[in-house]
């Protein structure tokens, strides 16, 4: 460090601080520091300043998955916000919540600054270890009976909403598209919803058919064929993800069925496929940059010592309408 700052012109602290708080330095000066560490190989010894000033500035995340774009949003809405306040954030994936677990010990191991999950469906001994750590942890996709903190959205409200979208079109034999097994509450909180919006509307609540979460794609296929069993003049499919809601339109392209004209179809998450695909998928946008933002704020005000003015973030969510439906 001392080398960097002669070499640099400035001060060791202004050394650190380009790189712990570079909210603290000019400009043009963070600029010229890094660039003279670059030069010459410098890299700060994080678990040195760390020890010294008895704060973590790493967040660590947990994600299920990275197949999605909707997890992609959410993760540079993390990145985004670490990088504005010099944090870092170290990301992992955990398929299991037995994964989740090792995770969440490690991050603790590491004294991280907080821990960010998704959900809040966990091993009871992370639960344990959670409950007795005093590190902030917030939990996402969720805003409903935190640990500690957490951010998300009603999916219940985006079923009724999404369901009120199609019913606006005057379609009225809807097919739902859901999950089976052991799967997140943010797909099973869906189908409780679809059906009493149905059921308010008079309607078919029954039109349902489960499908693999791995089957991605190729969901699609045999949920139309089920769906088309149980009611042949159906008239709009809701799909759990906007990669099902593909695999429809792909289907329906295969048996010379116009989409919307003869089958309205609508995804979930706004993934890049929605408005790239023909035509352009309907869906619920979750807001997931915007999430993943605010979870990284709620870890930095716990971390800086401020009371929290709430401990549950609502982010919401968009009703995106493209010609599908």
């Amino acid at each position: 460090m001392q080398f960097v700052a002669k070499a640099a012109g400035v001060s060791p602290m202004t050394v650190s601080n380009s790189f712990r708080h570079p909210e603290r330095v000019q400009e043009e000066t963070r600029l010229r520091v890094l660039q003279v560490a670059a030069d010459h190989g410098y890299v700060p010894n994080r678990a040195a300043g760390d020890l010294a000033s008895g704060q973590s500035r790493v967040i660590g995340a947990v994600i299920p998955s990275i197949k999605n774009s909707s997890f992609y949003r959410y993760v540079r809405g993390m990145q985004d916000a670490v990088a504005a306040h010099g944090y870092e954030l170290i990301l992992t994936l955990a398929d299991t919540t037995v994964q989740e677990h090792v995770a969440v010990a490690t991050f603790l191991g590491l004294r991280v600054a907080g821990i960010i999950l998704v959900g809040n469906e966990h091993e009871p001994a992370t639960i344990d270890l959670l409950r007795k750590t005093s590190v902030p942890i917030v939990e996402t996709w969720v805003i409903h009976d935190p640990i500690d903190m957490a951010v998300g959205y009603c999916v219940a409200a985006a079923t009724r909403a999404l369901v009120e979208t199609v019913l606006s079109r005057g379609l009225r034999r809807i097919g739902f598209v859901g999950y089976a097994g052991e799967v997140s509450r943010r797909f099973t909180e869906r189908l409780p919803a679809f059906r009493e919006s149905m059921e308010t509307a008079g309607l078919r609540p029954d039109l349902v058919h489960l499908v693999d979460e791995a089957d991605g794609f190729g969901a699609g296929p045999s949920a139309l064929e089920a769906l088309h069993r149980l009611d042949p003049a159906i008239e709009v499919v809701l799909c759990p993800t906007d990669i099902v809601a593909a695999g429809v339109v792909f289907e329906c392209g295969r048996r010379g069925w116009a989409v919307p004209e003869r089958l309205a179809v609508a995804g979930w998450g706004d993934y890049e496929i929605a408005s790239e695909i023909t035509p352009g998928l309907t869906t619920v946008q979750p807001n997931a940059h915007d999430m993943g933002w605010q979870a990284v704020t709620l870890v930095l005000n716990r971390a800086a010592g401020e009371a929290a003015a709430e401990t549950v973030v609502d982010t919401g969510f968009a009703v995106v309408c493209r010609a599908s439906a």
